[in-house]
């Protein structure tokens, strides 16, 4: 039986490649779909979701601050504000919350900051309000920053309210 050149081209490369090649990283989980169509923002607050959707996909790390090392959801934020709003904030999530007044949630805007309890402790986790229902966070760690739901069930039963650090 002959084999089609194509197939032994193939086995060829990949017997060469895996002999010289460095080990693999450990694969992500392919990229979930979100939709953003109901997202609107003008001002300051379309600054902070240029910035935000930026972010999506970057590694977590705790105590990170900056997207080439990862974030955690503080240091997301602090980063997020700095650069889209020129804003310095702590790398802290309860001492952003006592910074910022709160808002209801019919009154959230793009940019608006949403606080949960996932730690035993007020205010030890916070994203970005991104519009419809949406939010931006740094999970944990082995993660990436990704797009939630408000209203899924882990976040809605650990929610604490939103602020915001506009007018």
């Amino acid at each position: 039986m002959k084999l089609p050149f194509t197939v032994l081209l193939s086995a060829a490369l990949l017997v060469a490649c895996s002999t010289s090649s460095p080990p693999a990283k450990k694969p992500r989980p392919p990229a979930r779909t979100v939709t953003l169509s109901g997202i609107q923002a003008d001002g300051v607050g379309r600054e902070i979701l240029l910035y935000t959707m930026s972010m999506l996909d970057i590694d977590y790390q705790f105590g990170g601050s900056n997207p080439e090392a990862g974030l955690d959801c503080s240091g997301l934020v602090a980063y997020i504000y700095k650069n889209a709003a020129g804003v310095s904030l702590p790398h802290n999530a309860a001492q952003i919350a006592s910074l910022a007044r709160p808002v209801g949630n019919n009154q959230l805007r793009v940019g608006d900051l949403v606080f949960f309890n996932t730690l035993g402790r007020p205010f030890s986790h916070m994203g970005i309000f991104i519009g419809d229902g949406k939010f931006v966070h740094a999970p944990r760690s082995n993660s990436t920053i990704r797009v939630e739901r408000l209203d899924n069930s882990y976040f809605a039963a650990r929610y604490q309210g939103a602020r915001t650090l506009f007018d």
